[in-house]
């Protein structure tokens, strides 16, 4: 299954600049490989770091989550059936490495798997490269948490 941006958005709350995955597929129910790109003009990048922008790895981190999250909400059917009443939050980052810079406009190719420890609670793992170079790996933990504890609506 293939999810181009409008797709992602569907699933994601992410928008504008916060949303970073372009596109995503989905291999199997617990198996999502994304593309991520951040533009040389997206505004934290002009102070990290000035005449070298690199994506700060948080950024990666985030992008991780994204893919998993929108992955898990079109392949997995215990994830999709939550319903719109829950969010997929990212809970805990279990283990990540940085293994060499990204630069901006450079597409990174995430590969995600996850797990599901209980009905709400999926551990995430991954690996993000840039032309067949590894840049970082995750371990990731995701909650899903009702909306309304978050005291977000449903748009």
């Amino acid at each position: 299954m293939e999810l181009d941006a409008a797709a992602i958005e569907r699933l994601l709350p992410h928008r504008g600049e916060s949303l970073f995955v372009k596109r995503i597929t989905v291999l199997a129910h617990d198996r999502y490989v994304g593309h991520a790109i951040w533009p040389r003009e997206l505004s934290i990048l002009q102070g990290h770091f000035p005449g070298m922008p690199l994506v700060p790895g948080v950024l990666l981190v985030e992008a991780a989550a994204q893919v998993a999250g929108a992955g898990m909400l079109a392949g997995d059917p215990h994830a999709a059936g939550m319903g719109d009443g829950y969010i997929g939050m990212l809970a805990g980052i279990r283990k990540c490495s940085f293994r060499r810079p990204v630069p901006a406009d450079a597409w990174v190719a995430i590969e995600m798997s996850s797990r599901q420890m209980s009905d709400n609670v999926a551990a995430l793992s991954g690996r993000l490269s840039l032309e067949d170079a590894e840049v970082a790996s995750v371990e990731l933990l995701l909650v899903n948490t009702p909306r309304q504890q978050l005291g977000t609506s449903q748009t």
